[in-house]
């Protein structure tokens, strides 16, 4: 099952069908095509930059007369784009004011559409608890009192 993380368009009050899921996994156009994958996704900066650094690390390996390190060092760049590609656009719609309004486990995009319709259609007090993150302070243990040696010391007996 693939993850999806959902990003909601500004203004949370108001219900909008702008929300965009972004599968969080590995690209395979984003490793084949960097730069025309990043601006087919309006990340135009960082189709620019990627575009810039792919053709300066062949012209430089074809100036210094390796080849194949030009392409070696190119095809890190492709493979960072395809592995952190998803990464990049989430954190483009974080730039642009969308918040996170969580994750989905779903097969494909259109089961995880429902799951997240099914989710927010519920009534407050049917939605199951979020769970806590930090612990509770006063569900920790209390601090060992005496004095330990090894390693199965138990506190309060002899």
């Amino acid at each position: 099952m693939a993850i999806y993380v959902v990003m909601e368009p500004p203004g949370r009050g108001e219900r909008s069908d702008g929300t965009v899921f972004v599968r969080d996994g590995f690209t395979w156009l984003g490793l084949l095509v960097p730069p025309l994958w990043l601006a087919w996704n309006r990340l135009w900066i960082e189709a620019a930059l990627t575009f810039a650094v792919m053709a300066i690390l062949s012209m430089l390996g074809e100036k210094l007369g390796l080849a194949w390190a030009g392409s070696a060092l190119s095809l890190l760049v492709s493979l960072y784009v395809g592995l952190e590609g998803q990464g990049l656009r989430i954190a483009a719609l974080r730039r642009r004011g969308w918040h996170e309004w969580g994750v989905v486990e779903a097969d494909r995009l259109d089961g995880a559409e429902t799951r997240h319709a099914l989710e927010t259609d519920m009534p407050p007090d049917e939605q199951p608890p979020v769970p806590r993150i930090v612990p509770d302070a006063n569900l920790a243990r209390p601090a060992q009192t005496g004095m330990a040696l090894g390693l199965t010391h138990t506190p309060g007996r002899p």
